[in-house]
């Protein structure tokens, strides 16, 4: 067993290596224009900045806590616990890093064609995709040979989760801060183009697209792909033993390997289509998967029962992402509903939206279900653990994809303030097109996901406190039910709130810099675009903190006060109303947003109409919805039970 442990770390490395590899590419790439390099330095400087303070927050809260489950648990869970949030914020660190520097280099490569352009852009998302598969089994390889116990591991989770919720909410209400202030009074007040240099709030806007959609979704799935993994050890050790324990890893490790393989494909010619190279690199990463998996499970297990688990969980993923795209993307009709919608108004606009985010809930949730009830049928509850397992062992993959969307749209807002030739600006327009269908996917396997890991650290935390079944006529675990229902509505409500706030402020500072700066709106004179950033930041990092406390405080209260079968209870509850919402929110934002594309296009009356008018703000509502709230709301359930997990000996 011992040499297959070693093969899994040498995966882990060779991610790393590649990650490596891929960042001394994208930093030899020499841009020769200094209008792009400026831009692209304000904006790697903001984002950095951000990054830099958001840790130095963290840092008090991680130290906090590691003292307190040494006193409750001891020095082992706690060094698991740092340890797993220092990988987390390290991943977060080297995929900002180098996503910052990909996109004025994107830019400058657009003007040799497509293909240089896609490269420079899938190579930077690529170093944060590998990273974080390459520290994650790394990671979770250190604290199972220094402790040779899964139930510390659950501690390396913690770390991991703990830094992804306030990532997420803090990138979340940055980046839609700027977003919302850059809209309204930019584009609706002022009628300035997307991405205009005169708007004060460009720059924040474009950091936050990095703060919210690199950093927060490679913490993210970071937390879901280890948590996954820790999941399936803690059960598979109870299951099968030593074979249970090394099972999730060795699959982990063939996914790493797969997804470096389907990197390798992702090429364009001149005129290609970039989502089909991109897809193309997904599929192939997939079908090696389902090859090393059935290998793996022939060879490890008595029989193959376990590979029909991970199959469900993998084809699932796959699907889902699909049916997002469905909903989401203008070329589909539930997206071209919402822009016929703008011509009766803002209201109808929102309604129609609403409508088509809920019933996107339908599809994924049928699958979900069909994915639990397949691996437990072959796996138990082991079976669970494997299909998130699954789902989740192509994350080098999907994440370098994801990743690469921001870059996309940075290089399509840097081509735009630096004035490159029109025909640019057409490339960086496709390849942000398609950043916005893989976005949207991202989010689709990430709420997916992260229901799957959420069922698996279930099964952990019910193992953990030998809980057979939950009882509804017991009242404390109806309370329970009642109180883990509410929770994803109360943290939807404190996100989307301070989101309001920090708008407000940002909207005060640009109306401010347009009435007070002459020469703005000529060109003549630079907007303040510090003042903005600062902003963002100071409103990120103070609204982050009272949500974040929610998902860890609220699970260890009811544990204490009301027993183990009311927390089962509160787990229950958070999960069905939390994955509801997350599915809701993210594609009923993420239409919005593409409906307003599809009349900027020049479709319904094109830009500066009524209807465009509306759609813009139905997209202003929707940008909370898709960015702060929705993704939030999937570690919000994975966090509560992975603190559910860890503290569980304190409950018995």
């Amino acid at each position: 067993m011992g040499q297959v442990f070693l093969l899994v770390g040498f995966s882990g490395i060779l991610a790393l290596i590649y990650a490596m590899m891929a960042y001394r590419k994208v930093s030899g790439f020499r841009v020769d224009n200094e209008r792009v390099e400026e831009l692209s330095s304000i904006i790697h400087r903001g984002a950095m900045a951000f990054l830099n303070r958001e840790y130095r927050w963290l840092f008090p809260f991680v130290i906090l806590v590691a003292v307190l489950l040494t006193w409750k648990l001891g020095l082992p869970t706690a060094l698991a616990f740092v340890l797993g949030a220092m990988c987390s914020a390290v991943a977060g660190y080297i995929g900002m890093n180098v996503a910052t520097k990909s996109n004025g280099k994107t830019a400058y490569a657009a003007t040799r064609g497509m293909n240089p352009a896609l490269n420079v852009a899938f190579k930077g998302g690529s170093v944060m995709g590998m990273a974080v598969v390459g520290l994650g089994v790394l990671g979770i390889l250190v604290c199972y040979f220094l402790y040779r116990d899964p139930s510390v591991i659950t501690g390396f989770g913690f770390g991991a989760s703990s830094i992804a919720l306030f990532a997420r909410v803090g990138g979340g209400i940055y980046t839609k801060a700027a977003d919302v202030g850059a809209d309204l009074v930019g584009k609706v007040e002022a009628g300035i183009p997307e991405d205009d240099p005169r708007n004060p709030a460009t720059i924040a806007d474009n950091v936050g697209d990095n703060v919210g959609d690199i950093a927060g979704m490679g913490a993210d799935l970071f937390e879901s792909y280890v948590n996954s993994i820790i999941a399936a050890m803690a059960i598979g050790v109870i299951v099968a033993g030593g074979v249970g324990v090394a099972y999730p890893l060795v699959l982990a490790g063939i996914g790493i390997i797969s997804s470096i393989l389907g990197t390798v494909v992702v090429k364009v010619k001149e005129g290609g289509n970039a989502q089909a190279a991109l897809r193309k690199g997904t599929f192939l990463t997939g079908a090696l998967m389902m090859v090393g998996a059935f290998l793996a499970t022939k060879f490890m297990m008595d029989d193959i029962a376990l590979f029909w688990s991970v199959l469900s969980g993998i084809l699932v993923g796959v699907l889902i992402g699909w049916v997002t795209e469905i909903y989401t993307s203008a070329d589909y009709k539930p997206v071209k509903q919402i822009a016929q919608a703008t011509e009766t108004g803002a209201a109808t606009t929102i309604l129609s939206g609403i409508a088509v985010g809920m019933i996107s809930t339908v599809v994924p949730v049928i699958m979900i279900c069909v994915a639990t009830l397949v691996s437990y049928k072959f796996g138990g509850l082991f079976g669970i653990a494997c299909s998130a397992v699954g789902m989740l062992s192509i994350t080098g993959m999907t994440l370098s994809v994801d990743a690469y969307g921001p870059i996309a749209d940075n290089a399509g807002g840097i081509a735009e303030m630096s004035k490159l030739p029109p025909e640019v600006r057409k490339i960086t327009d496709k390849l942000d097109a398609v950043g916005n269908t893989t976005a949207a996917m991202g989010k689709g396997l990430a709420i997916g996901s992260a229901a799957l890991t959420a069922l698996s650290l279930f099964a952990a935390y019910a193992a953990a406190v030998n809980l057979q079944a939950i009882d509804l006529s017991n009242p404390t675990v109806m309370a329970g039910l009642f109180l883990g229902g509410m929770l994803p509505f109360l943290f939807s409500a404190l996100t989307i709130q301070a989101v309001g706030r920090a708008a407000e402020k940002m909207i005060d500072e640009v109306r401010r810099q347009f009435r007070e700066i002459p020469g703005i709106m000529e060109g003549t004179a630079r907007p303040e675009y510090e003042k903005c950033v600062e902003i963002s930041t100071g409103a990120a990092l103070k609204e982050m903190v009272l949500p974040g406390l929610l998902a860890i405080v609220c699970p260890v209260l009811v544990g204490i006060f009301l027993g183990p079968e009311a927390l089962g209870g509160l787990l229950g509850g958070a999960i069905v109303t939390g994955v509801m919402l997350a599915i809701f929110m993210s594609n009923s934002g993420g239409a919005w947003d593409n409906a307003k594309k599809y009349i900027e296009e020049g479709h319904h009356g094109g830009k500066g109409t009524e209807q465009h008018a509306a759609a813009v703000v139905g997209d202003t509502v929707g940008d909370p919805f898709k960015d702060t709230s929705g993704p939030s709301l999937n570690i919000l359930i994975k966090l509560m039970s992975v603190v559910a997990v860890v503290m569980a000996p304190l409950f018995l």
